[in-house]
Parts: C-alpha cells; sequence; structure tokens
C-alpha cells in the first residue's frame, strides 16, 4: 500500500474518488501514464502495487463514486500496460517449476483487476455497473485473444446485463458483448465444451433479453468454421424450440432462423445424433403453439427421410408424435404430418435392430381413442401395415389391443369401422383367432345393446366379404344356439336374418339356401342355420321361404300359438311381407305362374290365345314361352308350389285385416288365378302328415309337394328330417314362452304397490296389433292422421304394461277413441 502511495500522488487519489465524472477521468488519465513508465521500467512490482491499492480501497469500497473512480482507474492502467500487459493478464503453464512461481507472482492481477470488475456488473447503482462494462470494454479491447480465459464467467455477467433494468447499461453491455463476439470469433483458444453446459443452463429462462443474447451468440459461435456448434445441438435445441413460442415477434424470428441454419447444417452432414435430438421433437410436437408444432413436425419430416438407422429406436415416439399431427387444424401440419406418416411406414425396418413392434402398437392402441377420426383411421393403417409385416410379433401382443379393436367397432364413424374390421379380418385368417373374433364380437353385441342396432348390420356385412359369409354365418349359428341370454338371442337372429335377406353381399349366400333341397351344400346350411334361426319364429318362416321348403314353412306357421303372435311377431311378419315384394324373393312370386304352364300344355290346344291372357298377369312373352318351354318337364309334378300359397295364407290369416302388409299380401294373393290350384290338391295338403303327401318324377324318385326328394323315409328330404325340425323348432319357442312368462313373474313381483295401485284402474288394457290401432281410430289410415311409427310406439308401450297388468281390451278402445292418434 505504502508502495503504490508513494508513486500515485495524493491529489490523484482524491480526484479518482471526487463526485464529478471530469475529475475522475483526469485522474485515470494520470494513473495511466504512471502505469505506462513502471510498465517501460519493468518495474512489475509497483505494477501490482498500484493495481491491489485501486482494487482494495476503491472497488470494493462502500462508496459509490470510490467504486466508480477504482472501476475508471484499473481501466486506464490496463490501458497503461499497452504491450506489457498480456504478461499480467496471463498465467501460463511454464515447463520449469521455479519460472511457473516467478510468473505467477507477476501475475497476481489475475485474482485482483477482473473479479472486482466481475464483481461491479451487481453493483445496485446503476452508474457502478455502466463503468464496469466500460472498464471490461477497454481491458477486452487491449488483451483481446488472452481476454478468453475469463469468457466464462464474462458471458455469465454479459447475460445477465443485457435485461438489466437501466437502459444505458444494456447499451454499455451491448457494446461490450459485440467486442466479446469479435474477439471469440478470431481466438483459437475458445473452449466450446467449457461453454456449452453454461449456454444450455441459460436456456430456458424466459426474459425476452436474454433470449435474444443466447440465440445472438448460438449463431455467432455456429458462423466460426472452428466450432462445431452442430455437434452440440441436442444440449440447447430444447431451449430454441422454446422461443419460438416467444410473445416478441423478433425472438421467434430469430429462433426460427437459427433453426432453419442447424436443419440445413444437419442435410449436409455426414454424422448426425439424431437420436437425443429425436426426443426433444416428439416432445415439442406436442405443443401448443403452432408456430412450435410446424416447425417440429417439419424437423421430425427430415429426420426420417435422413435418420436412417438411428431412428429405429425412436418410431414408436415419432409415431406417437406424428398422428395426433395428422388431425391438426392448421393445414400444414396436416399436410407435413401425412407426409412423415406415410414417409415412416414406407420403411422396412427389422425387430433385430431395435425395431419395437410392441411399442408401435401401444402407439396405435392410444389413438384409436383419439377424437379425430383421420388420427384413428391411420393408427388403424399402422396395425393393418405391421399385420402384413411382422404378423407373428403383432399375434403375440394381441390380447394387449383386441379389446380396444373391439371397441373401434363402436367408433361414429363408418370408415373407421370398416377399417376396424378389416384388421380383424386380417387377424382371424387362422380358425382360433377367427373364433375369438366371433365370440367376442357377439358379446359385444350382448352387453351394448345400441352397437347391434346402430352398426349391426354394416359389420357384418363387411365381415361376411372379408372372411367369407357362409363361415360367418355358420360360426354366429353355433354360437347362438347355445346362446342362454333367450331375449339377445331373439333379436341377434332376427338381426342376422334381415341381413341374409336384404344385403347385396349375400346374394351368394341365398343362391345356396335356395338349392337346400337338391344341393348338399345348401342342405348343410340350412341346417346349420336352422338350430339357431329357431330363436325367433319369423326367422324360421323367412329361412323356410328362402330355401323353398315351403311345406316346412307352412307346417312352422301352424305350429305358432297365441302366446307367439306378439307385437314383436307382427312387426316381423309386416317386414317379410315388405321384403316378398321386393326383387330379392322375385323367384317366389314367379313361381305362382307355374300353374299356369301346366294349364298350358294341358287344357289347351290355341297358344296364341293362352299366352295373350298370361301376360294379363304381367308376364312378358319371352319369359311365357320360355316358361312354355320347362312345362313338359312339370306335367308329372302339377302344384308343385300349393305349399308355398297355403304358407301364404296362413301368413295372411295371422295379419290383422286392416294393416297395410296384409292388404299387400291380399293383393298378392288375388293376382293368382283359382284355377292354377285345384280343390284336391289343397284338400290333399290339409289332411294328414303333410310329409307324406308324395309325387314321383321320372327318374325314380319321390318329391313332395315342394319339390323336395325322399331318400331317407317319409319325413326326412335330402337328409333333412323335417318333423324333427319342427320338434326342435317347438322346444325352443316353449323355453322362449317360459323365459317370458319368469321374466313377468320377476317384473310384477319388484314392483311397488304405488306401482299396482297405478295399473289398478287400468286393468283392462290389453296388447293391440298395430292394425288394431289403425282400425279402432276410424279414419285415421285415410287422412294420414295415424302413422306407422306412432303405432309402433303405442304397441309397445302397451305391450309392456300387459305384461305386468293383463286384462280385457274393452279400456283400450275406450281410450283409443277418445284421443286421436297423432303422427
Amino acid at each position: 500500500m505504502a508502495e503504490a502511495l508513494s508513486v500515485i500522488p495524493a491529489s490523484v487519489l482524491r480526484n479518482l474518488s471526487d463526485k464529478l465524472y471530469e475529475k475522475r477521468k483526469n485522474a485515470a488519465l494520470e494513473v495511466e501514464g504512471i502505469v505506462k513508465q513502471l510498465a517501460a521500467a519493468g518495474d512489475h512490482d509497483k505494477i501490482t502495487a498500484v493495481i491491489n491499492l485501486l482494487t482494495s480501497e476503491f472497488t470494493y469500497s462502500p462508496q459509490a463514486n470510490h467504486r466508480k473512480g477504482g472501476l475508471i482507474g484499473l481501466a486506464a492502467a490496463t490501458v497503461g500496460l499497452t504491450s506489457e500487459a498480456a504478461q499480467h493478464l496471463e498465467v501460463e503453464m511454464m515447463p520449469d517449476p521455479m519460472h511457473w512461481y516467478r510468473r505467477l507472482e507477476e501475475a497476481c492481477w489475475f485474482l485482483q483487476i477482473v473479479p472486482p470488475v466481475l464483481n461491479s456488473f451487481s453493483d445496485q447503482d446503476s452508474r457502478v455497473r455502466y463503468y464496469a462494462c466500460e472498464a471490461l470494454y477497454n481491458i477486452a479491447k487491449v488483451v483481446r485473444g488472452d481476454f478468453i480465459i475469463f469468457f466464462n464467467q464474462i458471458f455469465d455477467a454479459l447475460c445477465k446485463l443485457s435485461a438489466d433494468s437501466d437502459a444505458n447499461v444494456q447499451s454499455a453491455a451491448h457494446l461490450l458483448d459485440r467486442l466479446v463476439k469479435d474477439i471469440v470469433t478470431e481466438s483459437d483458444q475458445f473452449s466450446i465444451e467449457e461453454f456449452i453446459p453454461l449456454l444450455r443452463e441459460r436456456m430456458n429462462v424466459l426474459n425476452p433479453y436474454v433470449r435474444q443474447f443466447l440465440v445472438g451468440w448460438i449463431t455467432v459461435l455456429d458462423s466460426v468454421p472452428d466450432i462445431d456448434m452442430l455437434g452440440f445441438l441436442p444440449d440447447f435445441l430444447d431451449g430454441l424450440f422454446n422461443m419460438l413460442s416467444d410473445s416478441s415477434h423478433e425472438i421467434r424470428q430469430q429462433a426460427d432462423s437459427a433453426l432453419s441454419e442447424f436443419l440445413q447444417e444437419i442435410k449436409n452432414s455426414p454424422s448426425v445424433d439424431y437420436g437425443r435430438m429425436a426426443e426433444i421433437l416428439v416432445q415439442r410436437a406436442g405443443s401448443t403453439d403452432e408456430f412450435t408444432r410446424l416447425t417440429a413436425i417439419t424437423w421430425i419430416n427430415e429426420f426420417v427421410k435422413l435418420g436412417g438407422d438411428q431412428l429405429v429406436p425412436y418410431y414408436a415416439d415419432i409415431l406417437g408424435a406424428i398422428l395426433p399431427c395428422i388431425s391438426d387444424k392448421e393445414e400444414k401440419i396436416r399436410v407435413v404430418a401425412r407426409e412423415t406418416n406415410e414417409e415412416l411406414r414406407s420403411i422396412q425396418a427389422d425387430p433385430a435392430e431395435g425395431f419395437d413392434v410392441g411399442a408401435i402398437l401401444a402407439i396405435a392402441k392410444r389413438q384409436l381413442s383419439s377424437e379425430w377420426e383421420a388420427t384413428r383411421i391411420e393408427a388403424l393403417h399402422w396395425i393393418s401395415t405391421l399385420l402384413r409385416g411382422h404378423r407373428p410379433e403383432v399375434l403375440s401382443s394381441l390380447n394387449d389391443i383386441f379389446d380396444s379393436l373391439l371397441k373401434a367397432l363402436s367408433d361414429p364413424s363408418d370408415e373407421v369401422v370398416l377399417l376396424v374390421l378389416e384388421v380383424h379380418a386380417c387377424i382371424a385368417e387362422e380358425p382360433l383367432h377367427f373364433r375369438h373374433l366371433v365370440v367376442f364380437l357377439v358379446h359385444n353385441f350382448r352387453v351394448d345393446n345400441s352397437l347391434l342396432e346402430k352398426r349391426g348390420a354394416l359389420i357384418i356385412r363387411r365381415l361376411c366379404v372379408l372372411l367369407n359369409a357362409e363361415r360367418v354365418y355358420r360360426e354366429l349359428s353355433t354360437i347362438l344356439e347355445g346362446e342362454s341370454d333367450l331375449d339377445f338371442a331373439s333379436i341377434m337372429v332376427q338381426a342376422l336374418n334381415l341381413i341374409l335377406l336384404t344385403s347385396s353381399e349375400l346374394a351368394e349366400l341365398r343362391d345356396l339356401l335356395k338349392h337346400s333341397l337338391v344341393n348338399p351344400a345348401g342342405k348343410n346350411l340350412f341346417v346349420s342355420l336352422y338350430a339357431s334361426w329357431c330363436h325367433s319364429p319369423m326367422a324360421i318362416i323367412s329361412l323356410c321361404l328362402l330355401a323353398q321348403t315351403y311345406q316346412h314353412a307352412s307346417s312352422v306357421i301352424q305350429s305358432l300359438v297365441e302366446e307367439d303372435i306378439n307385437v314383436k311377431f307382427l312387426v316381423q311378419l309386416d317386414k317379410l311381407i315388405r321384403l316378398l315384394e321386393t326383387p330379392i324373393f322375385a323367384y317366389l312370386r314367379l313361381q305362382f305362374l307355374d300353374g299356369l304352364c301346366l294349364l298350358y300344355d294341358v287344357h289347351s290346344v290355341d297358344g296364341v290365345w293362352l299366352l295373350n291372357d298370361i301376360q294379363g298377369f304381367g308376364v312378358g312373352k319371352s319369359t311365357c314361352w320360355k316358361m312354355g318351354r320347362r312345362c313338359k318337364s312339370e306335367l308329372l309334378e302339377p302344384g308343385r308350389y300349393t305349399w308355398l300359397l297355403k304358407a301364404l295364407y296362413g301368413l295372411l290369416m295371422l295379419l290383422p285385416q286392416q294393416s297395410a302388409a296384409f292388404k299387400i299380401l291380399r293383393t298378392r294373393l288375388k293376382t293368382v288365378p283359382s284355377y292354377s290350384f285345384n280343390s284336391e290338391q289343397f284338400r290333399r295338403t290339409s289332411s294328414g302328415n303333410p310329409y307324406q303327401i308324395l309325387h314321383h318324377i321320372p327318374s325314380g324318385s319321390q318329391i313332395t309337394e315342394d319339390g323336395d326328394s325322399i331318400q331317407d323315409g317319409a319325413n326326412s328330404h335330402n337328409g333333412i328330417n323335417f318333423a324333427s325340425r319342427l320338434q326342435q323348432f317347438g322346444q325352443m319357442q316353449h323355453q322362449h314362452r317360459m323365459h317370458a312368462k319368469t321374466q313377468s313373474q320377476l317384473r310384477n313381483s319388484s314392483s311397488t304397490s304405488s306401482s299396482r295401485s297405478k295399473y289398478a284402474s287400468n286393468s283392462t288394457i290389453a296388447i293391440l296389433p298395430i292394425t288394431l290401432f289403425m282400425h279402432l281410430y276410424p279414419g285415421g289410415a285415410k287422412t294420414g292422421r295415424t302413422s306407422m311409427a306412432s303405432c309402433i310406439r303405442l304397441e309397445w308401450a302397451s305391450f309392456k304394461i300387459i305384461q305386468e297388468r293383463p286384462g280385457a281390451i274393452t279400456t283400450m278402445i275406450m281410450l283409443l277413441r277418445r284421443t286421436p292418434i297423432q303422427g
């Protein structure tokens, strides 16, 4: 201290702590001159004493003016050192230990000059911080490259000053920052390895000034050829993406510019760490900010194209980021996501290379529950792709995704349901999986009635196309035959029967059933379906009409009892009558004309007259000639379709007379001339065992009135024992009647006294068929005030009531006459 005081006059020291800037400045100039003289003389000890004096007595002083003077004095001393400053600002490792110690003594400023200046950056007085920037600027300008040894400390200080509350301090910090950047870009001593941890710690700072400062440094360092910033990109990539959602447009633009430059470098670089960056991109692809998502998905797109084997272990994560973006509200994101998805799916990856099929399936399964249709569709495409390329691995994980695939059958989107069915069909190629699929499908229909109602037809029809209709129906029939829930079995069979009768996809199955009496394959199918179709009387009747077993259809109709003919039965019957008028049953309607052909051959010699008469029934000339050519072979089977007529008349007798279905069927039957079927034929079909009315054909075989070949006795036709089938039908219907009775008793026993009193006054309310409602309301059918839908609703309501409180019909009639039925 005394040595320094002997060198620097007291007046200079006094002016160095003056409150006026001009006096401090003049004192600093004098200190600069003194240091120059000492440096020229080589008196390093006195230089060190001067630095110690300025540090201890000024920069660490509690007085702000002293601290300002100390900073400007240190800067002046550094400038005064000029070319000699380097040896005071640098500590080198010397090979000679003694020489190293001497240099260490000469460079004692290392712990004296820079620490007080850096410490002043956090001073409470903004003017002190400003002079600290000025002092460090002058020091850096003098020493240049040797200044790099303090880079990390200075960078940390500048990072804080860039967000300083004082505008003058910020300006001074920016000047210093530009100088430091120039020094770093020129220096070959800069260590990027030591700098990156410091940068990584600050990348998540939210202050916009700090963010600008950091992006500026990243850009500058990346521009230096000798600094490999790309190799350290994973350390600060997340921070750059975080800046893309900054509220400042300038910061977003700077971050995007830096990222674009790095992406271009990645495209041109032969060695890139894709894995670590892929993890970051996956997280950022789910950002709430649109610009961040777009940038992330764009990077992922390039990574998928460039990454190769490096990205194989990350495919599942990447897929998890892509699929939600396919349904993004921003069109640009959707386009890039779809392109990336197609690119990823086209890659042929091997599990031996780290391709995790189970992880991909887990992602696809999770996305099946996405709220967006497009995402669910792509998830299903991925499952299909994996089934084609990695079937064993998928089947081994089938238990993990099967439930989700079944739930997807209830999806509101038809396209999703169709794709799910394709996946199920692909899985069900093996018999075991096929059986599981149908069992689970029936289970889902049982527990979710809406699925059967809304999606049942679509699911069954599509499966029939994908997996062979006969195979599907046989399996469903086998399962439903042993179904314990009789109500569900009945509903399910009715649905399957309606699909069978109406779907174009099942045309071949219908054709096969039409030949049940002459074709062994058709017979086997008929027998296979019959057992489960017994759950529904109308389904059995429909099956018999389709299979042309009209004699058995008539027997089934005659076996029905009072309990079987309820609202459900009449609704189903109404549907069947309307179906008989569709092209599907055109063959059945045309069979009535075979009787006319017989009349022409046997009784007429004037063919022209009879053909014209036939045309009166709506038969064209070409049809008539074709039928005429068939007639000789049918002379031996007169009244072949008498049982068809009897079956249809049986259905007519079950229909209420005022119903639309009754009128439709009666009109159709009126078109059949009475002389086509004589009284003898009806007499024979109405007496005795219906299965014993036989005819002979030239081959020596016997046929029934239905044209059934008889081989195994009176009750067996082409291997079908119809008497046994009729007994089977009766037993099943008996089970249904007993079940309905039990259910009714349970409901009655569980009802409360209040509910019993509620229905007491309406004890005479009884169930009425649809047409009876229309009949009881005069003019309803004509005026249009009574609609079929409203009648059905009323009938269902009355059906529920009558199950609990059966009674007479009188009260219902009175109620209906008082209350108009509105459509």
